[in-house]
């Protein structure tokens, strides 16, 4: 396993993978604090691709000032360690500085979608996240790029960027991976102390009471998100920022849901840390 600092490296190291060697190229896209979540898609990776590469990037420009840029974890050495009982061939950890290069000017702006729920919250949130995938996808050139269904919002970013830009990679969305709560995995995880840990997991039976009045046969969204919000306000700790219900593809609110495919996503503060997650109810393929 090789690490990459450089933009120029990393490149040439691809290049001759896809056109020399013929290959196929996996890339993981991370901010590096990882957890099994990440591992889930450095996994699945490895089971369809040649070659493995997984970025290690906490990239500024989705950060808003105030928010934890400057507390993110950050331990490199720690996630090396991790990947390497995983078999990925590179990672590719860059410096701001390399990724953004001085007087850098250009920046994405998936419209539409990055407006709202998330990027209603943290403006311009989407920029920075479309930013930066469209600067890894153009250095790499992977086959495949893989991320997680966690963040719902950004899954659908990403797809309509590459779909819109024709970039020659397919994207796959992987499911939330869980802690026994129902917790999902975050490396934001880390700043809950004990009981804000335990208080969290009122965010997945939340999602799942919603889920299961869906199965009996509710289809009106108010109702659903009025069942999040009241099962979350039992927990004293919670502080609502958002419950939404909308279709799950172009996140237009839904009150009457019919037969649509729904999701149904959530962000809650507890002390310091705000948590994101969803659950998507009657996806075709029957994942969630």
């Amino acid at each position: 396993m090789e690490i990459i600092n450089r933009r120029q490296r990393m490149s040439s190291v691809s290049r001759k993978v896809r056109r020399e060697q013929d290959r196929t190229i996996g890339l993981v896209p991370t901010m590096g604090a990882l957890h099994d979540g990440h591992l889930s898609l450095v996994r699945e990776a490895r089971r369809l691709c040649d070659v493995v590469i997984v970025s290690v990037f906490v990239n500024p420009t989705q950060f808003a000032p105030g928010e934890d840029f400057e507390r993110y974890p950050r331990d490199l050495t720690k996630d090396t360690a991790v990947l390497t009982d995983y078999n990925v061939d590179y990672i590719f950890a860059p410096s701001p500085e390399e990724m953004y290069p001085k007087n850098f000017s250009t920046y994405v702006t998936v419209e539409g979608l990055s407006e709202q729920l998330e990027g209603n919250v943290r403006p311009g949130h989407f920029r920075g996240v479309a930013t930066v995938v469209t600067i890894l996808l153009n250095i790499i050139r992977p086959d495949f790029a893989f991320f997680g269904q966690k963040d719902a919002q950004q899954t659908l970013v990403i797809r309509r960027l590459v779909r819109d830009l024709a970039l020659d990679t397919e994207v796959v969305i992987l499911p939330t991976v869980r802690e026994a709560s129902g917790l999902a995995l975050s490396s934001r995880n880390a700043y809950l102390n004990e009981e804000e840990r335990h208080a969290a997991a009122i965010i997945y039976r939340a999602l799942t009471r919603a889920e299961s009045a869906y199965a009996e046969g509710e289809r009106n969204g108010t109702k659903l998100a009025g069942i999040v919000r009241s099962t979350v306000e039992t927990e004293p700790r919670a502080r609502i920022d958002y419950v939404s219900v909308t279709d799950a593809d172009t996140l237009e609110k839904l009150d009457k849901l019919n037969d649509r495919t729904v999701l149904i996503a959530v962000a809650v503060r507890f002390g310091q840390t705000r948590l994101i997650d969803n659950l998507v109810l009657n996806r075709k393929d029957g994942a969630k």
